[in-house]
């Protein structure tokens, strides 16, 4: 018999891991709203470390058995897609550790904290938009699987 216990803790945990993702946003939306002082860029590294364990820990999960293997299943010719998604992903953790990094450098947050602003909103576009994407290709794939639209 086959047991999926494991399959459901790691669904469990990734929507842990989403769910995590929602708050650590919502703080640092409100976070880039205050003044750049030094006590922020301390909360801002507390959230950015979050942020990137818990993409970390998310992208672990999702690669557990194959990225987006479910989609690849129903259609097995969506690879290329996949792999767009999968880049994606790598460049929006890479991104985010590099602004991390220059958040904790040793120069004076007021110095960056314009441009660190701009680049951390436009990473949470660009996070919005991946997932976007990916819920478009993996509803489309379970369409595509139970024949919408014939």
């Amino acid at each position: 018999m086959f047991d999926s216990r494991p399959q459901l803790a790691d669904d469990f945990l990734l929507e842990d891991c989403a769910a995590l993702e929602y708050i650590l946003l919502g703080d640092l939306r409100d976070l880039l709203e205050e003044s750049p002082d030094e006590e922020n860029c301390r909360w801002l590294l507390v959230i950015l470390d979050a942020l990137l364990e818990a993409k970390q820990r998310e992208f672990e999960l999702q690669q557990d058995g194959g990225y987006l293997e479910d989609v690849l299943e129903q259609v097995p010719n969506w690879e290329p897609q996949v792999e767009r998604l999968r880049h994606e992903h790598h460049e929006l953790f890479d991104n985010l550790r590099q602004l991390r990094e220059r958040v904790g450098s040793r120069q004076s947050f007021d110095a960056v904290a314009d441009t660190v602003r701009a680049d951390l909103r436009d990473w949470m576009t660009l996070l919005q938009r991946h997932h976007r994407h990916t819920r478009r290709i993996v509803q489309s794939a379970f369409n595509f699987d139970i024949g919408v639209g014939d």
